[in-house]
C-alpha cells in the first residue's frame, strides 16, 4: 500500500505517485486499484531515493540513469548468453576431437616460409616476391656499416 511505503521511507505519498506517473516505479495493482510494491519495487525506490537525496539528481536524470542501468543489465544478459554459447560449442568440439573440421575459426591456407640466409632473390612460398631495395637514404651507404660523404 502506498501509505505504508511512504511512511517506511519517510516520503509523501504524492512523491510515490509522481515517481509512478513519470514511469520510474511500476507497482502492480489489486482489483480494487490498490498499489502493491514488490521487493524489487522497493529496491528500485531505494535506488531512486539515493539518487535524489544523496546525489541531488532530478527526476529527468533519474529516468536516464535507470534507462542506462536497464540497458547495461540487458547487455550483460546478452554477453552471458554469448559466453554460454561459446563454452557449449567449445566443449562439443573438444569432444569431437581436434581437427580442421572442428575448429571454431577455420584455417584456409598454410603459408610455408623457406629461405636461405643471405641468398639473393630468396622466395617466400605463398607470398608475393619482395621488391628490391633501391638507393640508400642521403648520407648513408647501401653497404651496412659504411658511411657516405
Amino acid at each position: 500500500m502506498i501509505s505504508a511505503v511512504a511512511e517506511m521511507y519517510e516520503i509523501h505519498p504524492q512523491t510515490l505517485r509522481l515517481y509512478e506517473r513519470e514511469g520510474l516505479l511500476k507497482p502492480s495493482r489489486t482489483e480494487g486499484n490498490t498499489r502493491l510494491y514488490t521487493d524489487e519495487d522497493l529496491e528500485r525506490l531505494e535506488f531512486i531515493l539515493n539518487l535524489a537525496r544523496e546525489l541531488g539528481v532530478n527526476i529527468a536524470g533519474i529516468a536516464i540513469i535507470l534507462q542506462m542501468r536497464e540497458r547495461m543489465e540487458e547487455m550483460n544478459r546478452q554477453m552471458q548468453s554469448f559466453v554460454d554459447y561459446v563454452r557449449t560449442e567449445m566443449l562439443e568440439r573438444m569432444q569431437q576431437g581436434f581437427g580442421e573440421e572442428s575448429a571454431i575459426v577455420p584455417m584456409h591456407r598454410t603459408v610455408v616460409v623457406t629461405t636461405q640466409r643471405n641468398t639473393p632473390g630468396a622466395v617466400l612460398k605463398g607470398l608475393p616476391p619482395a621488391r628490391p631495395r633501391t638507393a640508400a637514404a642521403p648520407g648513408m651507404s647501401a653497404v651496412p656499416g659504411e658511411r657516405r660523404p
